[in-house]
């Protein structure tokens, strides 16, 4: 076992396989089993490329033979920042085939997550796509293994420099080998099989290890209650490094059930529709920025979006309004999807009545998914009532990778997991209302109060900062920096950002607005009331939307 994984018990492992939970499948062993059963058929498709499950199954195999040959080999663990494309798809399984552990970042991570990511898993490996929406992430690459120790393997999908791999050159001998060395053999389902990321509460994410026998599980009860089949086309629009699109139910739900994964490269309806109707796509996986957006555009109204059965939403809530609109505008049927990438998955029903499907937020995809709703205390409500939601089951972890102190935070004594969200619930259906943790959540990418104020502070101009969010009709919420600065100092938005950017994070986690004040509002210990500044902030957007209207 994985030094720094925190298993579940042997009695609780026990008796879900004995109720099916546990197939003793691997990751990969998903494609490989689809590619039995339909050899011909269409996994993936991306642009005018596409590839059969017959052939999917044979590049992952020797690929994951390569890279073996390159010196990687069970447990090491990889942190996989490719974009979403069919080389993705291919990397992702072959890795878990060679049983080595992809680490999921994201497109926009820099040199301070990605550190941290190599740091906290002990990576030896890294692979990027070269340079990719004018950021070259091959320079990145050479900064980050210059200062990780552990880091000896830099792949890269294109234009390598010296001393990385090619992993173009890796994946095209796999699509022109004669055959493949048997690698993976001996990996047990029971080990850790991907890393995902938290949403970071505190100031960077911690790492969510995800066994070979969980993640099949999660995917598997998320296309269920999804109800995909082999006739599936699931369109892919976010990244495949999120929970959402790999395997709640995303890609490996497609794989699992033999449908088809289509591959966008765009979210604006001018390039999501034409896809939609080309292909036939029957589920969408979006967000709230990007349904908002659809709903409000003339472009799905001039396509052919009879296949069109489900549109999922992840991320944050939709509220009602747009759920309605969904099946009025579209004819197809609105779908939430509410959980973590720790474990549990919320989801509405394709035949829930209105009631719910419009205003909930799902029930939990397992039967022996256990969840409750308990106070500031701890003590359990009753149902209807508001309190925090904490759930243990089949696929939600007993523990961070390696993160003993975190682990006493978000864990119960009894292996219960603290979601941080306050819900209502009642019977099995849980109505999110509100986050415990203190984080931004900007269309489904969760901004952590803390990084950024921690990074605010050391700006010299700043003698207090808090970060709250402000609304927005679009991404729901957006970061708002309130700043005191210092006695005589003048701090401007775009010093600041600049300022920021130096630091090397991600795009999504910059404030965008900046608010200059003489104090802020304390408690009686001297706590700042950020539920003050969220009104205040809120008031003064509402009354410079209504001026603005006005003229």
């Amino acid at each position: 076992m994985l030094a720094g994984f925190v298993p579940w018990s042997s009695d609780d492992v026990e008796r879900w396989r004995r109720a099916g939970y546990r197939e003793g499948r691997r990751v990969a062993d998903i494609v490989r089993d689809a590619a039995g059963r339909w050899p011909d058929k269409v996994a993936v498709i991306e642009g005018a490329r596409q590839m059969t499950y017959g052939e999917l199954a044979r590049q992952v195999d020797r690929l994951a033979a390569r890279l073996g040959d390159c010196g990687l080999k069970a447990s090491d663990r990889i942190v996989m920042q490719l974009p979403n494309s069919i080389e993705f798809v291919i990397a992702f399984l072959a890795l878990t085939r060679l049983g080595a552990i992809p680490v999921m970042a994201l497109r926009a991570h820099r040199y301070s997550e990605i550190k941290h990511f190599v740091d906290a898993s002990g990576a030896v490996g890294y692979m990027v796509p070269g340079v990719f929406h004018q950021f070259d992430y091959r320079q990145l690459a050479q900064d980050i293994q210059r200062d990780c120790p552990t880091l000896s393997h830099v792949f890269v999908l294109d234009d390598a420099l010296p001393g990385q791999q090619s992993l173009r050159a890796l994946i095209n001998q796999a699509a022109c080998g004669d055959g493949a060395r048997e690698v993976g053999a001996q990996v047990d389902p029971a080990e850790v099989a991907v890393m995902l990321l938290s949403g970071g509460t505190t100031s960077l994410s911690k790492l969510i290890p995800r066994t070979h026998d969980d993640y099949v599980l999660n995917a598997r009860l998320c296309a269920q209650a999804a109800g995909f089949d082999e006739h599936t086309v699931f369109m892919a629009l976010l990244p495949l490094g999120h929970n959402y699109n790999l395997a709640a139910p995303g890609m490996l739900g497609v794989f699992y059930f033999g449908g088809t994964l289509v591959i966008g490269h765009g979210t604006d309806a001018e390039h999501v529709f034409p896809l939609i109707e080309s292909h036939g796509v029957t589920v969408v996986a979006a967000a709230v920025p990007l349904i908002t957006q659809w709903l409000n555009s003339e472009v799905p109204a001039r396509h052919d979006l009879r296949s069109l059965r489900v549109v999922q939403n992840g991320g944050a809530q939709l509220v009602p309004e747009l759920r309605r609109r969904i099946r009025a505008q579209w004819g197809a049927t609105p779908q939430e999807i509410y959980g973590t990438a720790e474990g549990l998955i919320n989801m509405t029903r394709l035949d829930d009545p209105d009631d719910l499907l419009f205003e909930s937020s799902g029930a939990p995809v397992c039967a022996d998914d256990e969840i409750k709703v308990v106070d500031d205390d701890g003590r359990e409500v009753a149902d209807g009532e508001l309190g925090e939601l904490l759930t243990r089951g089949p696929y939600t972890i007993r523990g961070y990778f390696n993160a003993p102190e975190k682990n006493r935070e978000a864990f119960t004594a009894d292996g219960f997991y603290r979601m941080g969200d306050y819900v209502r619930k009642r019977g099995r259906y849980v109505y999110a209302e509100g986050r415990k943790k203190d984080l931004i959540n900007r269309g489904g990418e969760k901004i952590s109060c803390e990084e950024i104020e921690n990074l605010i502070h050391m700006h010299p101009k700043v003698q207090q900062v808090a970060l709250v969010a402000m609304p927005d009709p679009v991404f729901g919420e957006k970061a708002c920096a309130f700043v005191v600065t210092q006695p005589g100092e003048q701090l401007a938005f775009d010093e600041l950002i600049a300022f920021l950017k130096s630091r090397r994070i991600a795009s999504f986690k910059l404030p965008e607005r900046l608010e200059i004040v003489d104090h802020f509002p304390t408690s009686l210990v001297g706590k700042i009331l950020k539920r003050q500044l969220r009104e205040q902030i809120a008031e003064r957007i509402n009354a410079e939307t209504a001026e603005g209207a006005a003229h």
